[in-house]
């Protein structure tokens, strides 16, 4: 149903975090509740980062904005007729923050070109074929301080003149591969704007000189890949991208394929395994013709340059890093999902800021920043601006921008475990110290976390970090022990405590705890109601025992006490939760 000048139009997020929590059934809903009302309009938009308040319904009259988090169909009928009925409500705030990427996140209609258009879409693109020179259009770029936001932070500049430079057919790609566990910028964008990056590249094509552009998408992106093919074909059928051919490649979901020359071998239908470089991609790369690798984000900032200037670009940010950065805010927040902030915010800004603060009230006590390829850094260092250099000399990256926020109670030993088991996971094998050394990484995380660790394991961990950095081939192997190195830095004294002690300070790791139930029971029976393997017999009004051989440490029973009774121990400490930190949600004292 389509919006007169005065209608109410009703946007709902049907993005995959949206659907995730329900949004069909509510977009359903609103769409019945509009029909009955006879006026109004339901428009179907991506998600604009709010995902901790998804199923997410707006409502524009032209007078204003009313907006309204964790919709369920039956409040959706609700809204509806209250906006129609009656003078509306002035719904639930949501704080702002500068938007260019996330420009039209949550605001357009994916699936429909005429709403990008309206927006003034495909200006910046009109703009350069008909005005500016390839030249001026990387001036422009240079100007505006853009660097690669996938992660190294390659002036964008810089790249696009040495493509330029080169002779004969080229080719432009869109890096949409990300694999970092828990990021989804990328996924976002494509979903919420696509015509937005589509753009992007096409300025990209005309600034270097290429006349064929590939989406490369990961295939767990159904919803993405199926958006950037629908607006591929919109944009043909209009000619708002003449002599750019453009087709969307999936990838298997290699993490390595984030790195261009790997791209280059899974697009050209060989194995995903990255080369020794230079040659440069820039100089010889997709079928042995010079190509542009530019990730989803970099190509999202480069039409609103155009529009807006350079100048305005760089008015966000620091001096060495200019605009904005896109975040996959999570972990221990109570607001998580996709942030945009200037950059030279502070971790602890963003953090308190847009993630709204420690969940329960907890204690912060790490932010671990850039994946697999980045690192954790202490609560201590949270003050810091964030940009390329800053987190670079701390030991972190800005990688392509997770950011997952810790807690007093998560132990540094088991999250490096984390991500090192990813990244030798998902290493290609082609370097010996990637594929063996992470392995060797791995065995001696692993018996630190049960327990059986021994005094010469860290030397040897850190010896054989810097041994995988220095000798692998590519970036993932380079960054791979990143986590681990900073982790051994900044929290040495946890390390320390699971070999001399045979003991974890936050109560994680199950080899190295026990639970058991104390005095303070009064046979409420909430421990053994919960517990999913039955290790707890319930024994109403009398005080329950925990069958340790068949207990799996899982929490739940902590976390349901109501009394203090439930306690961790782990070598010789206790720990044990107070009826306060049971109603905040059974978080750990």
């Amino acid at each position: 149903m389509s919006a007169g000048p005065a209608e109410v139009v009703f946007r709902v997020g049907v993005g995959s975090c949206g659907i995730a929590n329900g949004a069909r059934a509510v977009h359903e809903a609103l769409d019945a509740a509009v029909r009955k009302a006879g006026r109004g309009a339901v428009k179907p938009v991506g998600c604009g980062g709010a995902c901790h308040r998804e199923p997410l319904v707006e409502v524009e009259n032209g007078a204003g904005t009313a907006t309204y988090t964790h919709v369920t169909p039956e409040r959706a009928a609700r809204i509806v007729r209250r906006h129609l009925r009656r003078a509306p409500a002035a719904g639930e705030a949501l704080s702002g923050t500068p938007r260019i990427v996330l420009e039209n996140c949550g605001v357009v209609n994916p699936r429909e070109v005429e709403d990008y258009l309206e927006r003034d879409g495909y200006r910046a693109l009109r703009r350069c074929r008909e005005s500016l020179t390839p030249q001026q259009v990387i001036e422009t770029i240079a100007a505006s301080g853009l660097r690669g936001r996938g992660g190294a932070g390659f002036p964008t500049a810089r790249k696009w003149a040495l493509a330029l430079a080169q002779a004969g057919p080229k080719y432009v790609v869109c890096n949409g591969d990300e694999g970092d566990p828990g990021a989804f910028m990328d996924r976002l964008v494509l979903e919420s704007d696509p015509h937005r990056v589509i753009e992007g590249l096409a300025i990209a094509a005309h600034a270097t000189g290429a006349s064929h552009g590939v989406f490369y998408i990961r295939a767990e992106y159904p919803q993405a890949v199926e958006l950037v093919r629908r607006a591929i074909e919109q944009a043909r059928e209009r000619d708002l991208t003449p002599g750019l051919r453009l087709e969307v490649r999936e990838g298997a979901g290699a993490f390595v394929c984030g790195e261009e020359t790997a791209l280059i071998a899974s697009l050209e239908g060989r194995r995903g395994v990255p080369r020794l470089r230079p040659p440069y991609p820039v100089e010889r790369g997709y079928r042995d013709r010079p190509t542009v690798i530019n990730n989803v984000e970099t190509l999202a900032s480069v039409p609103w340059i155009l529009r807006n200037g350079a100048e305005a670009f760089a008015s966000y940010g620091t001096e060495s890093s200019k605009g904005t950065k896109v975040f996959a805010l999570a972990g221990k927040i109570r607001h998580g999902g996709l942030i945009e902030v200037p950059m030279g915010h502070t971790i602890r800004e963003i953090v308190e800021g847009s993630g709204g603060g420690m969940a329960h009230g907890r204690e912060l006590k790490a932010v671990q920043l850039g994946g697999p390829s980045g690192g954790c850094l202490p609560a201590r260092l949270c003050d810091l601006p964030v940009d390329y250099e800053a987190l670079t000399a701390s030991g972190a990256i800005m990688g392509s921008g997770g950011m997952v926020v810790l807690d007093d109670r998560d132990c540094m030993v088991d999250i490096s475990r984390y991500f090192l088991r990813f990244s030798c996971h998902e290493s290609c094998g082609k370097c010996t110290f990637c594929r063996v050394g992470t392995r060797r990484m791995l065995e001696i995380l692993d018996r630190l976390c049960e327990g059986r660790g021994r005094e010469e394991d860290l030397l040897d961990l850190a010896e054989l970090a810097e041994r995988v950095s220095r000798t692998s081939l590519c970036g993932l192997g380079q960054t791979a022990p990143n986590p681990v190195n900073t982790a051994l830095r900044f929290f040495r004294d946890e390390f320390e405590a699971h070999v001399r002690d045979g003991r974890c300070p936050a109560g994680k790791c199950s080899a190295l705890v026990n639970y058991r139930i104390n005095d303070a029971c009064i046979g409420c029976t909430l421990c053994a109601q919960v517990c999913p393997v039955g290790a707890i017999d319930y024994r109403p009004h009398e005080r329950h025992a925990i069958d340790v051989e068949t207990c799996t440490r899982c929490d739940m029973c902590f976390d349901a006490c109501r009394d203090g009774a439930v306690e961790i121990v782990s070598g010789g400490r206790v720990s044990v939760a107070s009826p306060a930190d049971a109603d905040a949600g059974g978080d750990r004292a």
